[in-house]
């Protein structure tokens, strides 16, 4: 069995590339790595990855008392007066910091350095900097800001901070995660991306560098080329048998000392998986009502009234639709069962759904759903909810702008104007999600779940589906924030495919190692002979 590696997680998010790497295991079923140290600012994503954390002191085998919580049974613990170790542990890896701070700095690195004295060597850094700077949407919100200054704006440059701790810790290896948009992402016109390839490249302590690895699906090898483009990183989640259209940058880079020039290996085939694979099973629920009283009631006529209006207005004008509007209407009124915001019943999926995502996302001792609960939403949304998702089961894609009736049309002055035909986006059953960010916590709106007869947005748990958590990660804070930490999560089911893709490199920088030392060792012998 080989000696597990100290995990160091710096912008951890709510942990989702923390869990991904606690969850490669040997064969033996030990773990393969653990975490030393996670790092984040965020103080209600923090408490979801203290919790989780302190979960971790307890291997696979949580603490019967989060089983009563979670299940109904009980309020959440004092889980410092009950397990006072484990706790004191958790709070030692998990840490509410503020990376480029000064305060925040000295007590990460002397951390830092406790860490490395203890590795042996064996230590490697994941995370990524925040991505606001760089993603599409925030450039495009920033691009009509006339104050907005890219090179003050400092996330632009948290990436080195990352730096900072590879110059310090010298890892055997690292995974910097990152959105596509880094690709080409510049300030006062030049494109920054091959400086942080650079960067990344000449990072370390003893001068060696690292050799940066791209992942590549299906059959090929990585790719690892000292010309790689920043483009070359992109993986697609997809790809990797994640029910998501996620497309990120996720760099490799492993210690030229230890890299083997034949350590490329094939990556394995995974199932696709689709959005029914993960939200069929979930309990039903409906959403609430704004700006009005909500009962199960109002919430059913607000519905009843949306149908009308839809079957009246695609009579003439999209007959498949209309049949399709007619029948949903007709299965809604039979559904006698009390749906209610917040159904706690036992979380499933569908029967279709890979064994492997499946066995990832289910935990058989959960009788209730957690974080799942629906959303309000004011009438006229609800209606145009309810058509996107009747045009869905009809077109098998979600409707543009103005392919919505007149009638459904928001008030909005840029409905009509072509910038906006997405704005209201239903989720696909037969095909990954589109991408989960934290603008889910804004609205709805790109989020409509796909089911006519529940008519609403998705919930936390529906996305953290849609991430791969499993059931039993809790998000805590309020529910604003708990989409939040899921938006910006790295999808825990890819990372520990990733995880397992670094275990190979690095046993292949073990044998490397292994053999350096035999060498040495024997050149020793032939001189003292």
């Amino acid at each position: 069995m080989s000696e597990s590696y100290h995990v160091i997680d710096l912008f951890a998010g709510p942990g989702g590339l923390a869990e991904g790497f606690c969850a490669s295991r040997a064969e033996d079923g030990s773990r393969r790595f653990r975490i030393s140290l996670s790092v984040e600012k965020d103080e209600a994503a923090h408490k979801t990855l203290l919790l989780r954390a302190f979960l971790r002191q307890f291997s696979d085998a949580f603490p019967d008392e989060y089983y009563d919580w979670l299940n109904g049974n009980s309020e959440q613990p004092d889980w410092a007066t009950l397990y006072p170790a484990e706790w004191k542990k958790a709070r030692e890896e998990a840490q509410c910091l503020e990376l480029g701070k000064k305060a925040a700095d000295r007590i990460i690195d002397e951390r830092l350095d406790t860490i490395v004295a203890e590795a042996n060597d064996r230590c490697i850094v994941i995370g990524g900097p925040p991505c606001q700077a760089y993603s599409l949407a925030g450039r495009s919100r920033n691009g009509g800001n006339k104050e907005y200054k890219p090179e003050k704006d400092q996330r632009h440059f948290l990436y080195r901070e990352y730096i900072r701790i590879l110059e310090r810790v010298n890892p055997a290896l690292f995974v910097m995660e990152n959105v596509k948009g880094i690709v080409s992402s510049s300030v006062n016109g030049q494109v920054i991306a091959s400086q942080i390839l650079e960067d990344l490249r000449n990072a370390g302590s003893r001068g060696t560098g690292y050799r940066l690895v791209a992942l590549n699906a299906g059959d090929r090898l990585f790719d690892q080329s000292d010309d790689l483009a920043m483009r070359d990183f992109l993986v697609r989640a997809e790809d990797w048998g994640l029910p998501q259209a996620r497309h990120r940058v996720i760099i490799i880079g492993i210690r030229k000392d230890l890299w083997k020039a034949d350590s490329g290996i094939g990556l394995r085939h995974y199932p696709p998986a689709s959005s029914q694979n993960v939200l069929k099973g979930l309990p039903h629920l409906r959403s609430g009502l704004s700006k009005e009283p909500d009962s199960l009631e109002n919430w059913r006529g607000a519905v009843e009234a949306a149908y009308q209006v839809i079957i009246r207005e695609t009579d003439k004008t999209d007959p498949k639709l209309h049949d399709k509007a007619v029948d949903r209407l007709e299965a809604f009124r039979a559904r006698n069962a009390e749906l209610d915001r917040t159904e706690q019943g036992v979380p499933g999926v569908s029967k279709r759904c890979p064994e492997a995502l499946a066995n990832w996302i289910l935990d058989p001792r959960l009788k209730r759903t957690h974080n799942h609960e629906a959303r309000t939403h004011i009438r006229s949304d609800l209606s145009r909810y309810l058509f996107a998702s009747v045009f869905a089961l009809v077109h098998m894609r979600s409707p543009k702008a103005h392919e919505f009736p007149k009638s459904l049309s928001p008030n909005h002055g840029n409905w009509t104007s072509g910038n906006f035909s997405d704005r209201f986006r239903v989720q696909l059953w037969s095909r990954p999600s589109t991408t989960v960010t934290s603008h889910i916590s804004k609205d709805g709106h790109y989020f409509i779940h796909p089911d006519p007869l529940q008519c609403r947005s998705l919930t936390v748990r529906e996305a953290a589906r849609l991430q791969t958590f499993p059931d039993n990660y809790v998000f805590l804070g309020n529910r604003t924030q708990q989409y939040v930490q899921v938006g910006n999560a790295v999808p825990p089911f890819l990372a520990r495919n990733i995880a397992d893709v670094v275990w190979n490199l690095l046993q292949g920088a073990d044998s490397r190692e292994e053999n350096l030392t035999e060498r040495v060792s024997s050149g020793s012998r032939s001189k003292a002979a």
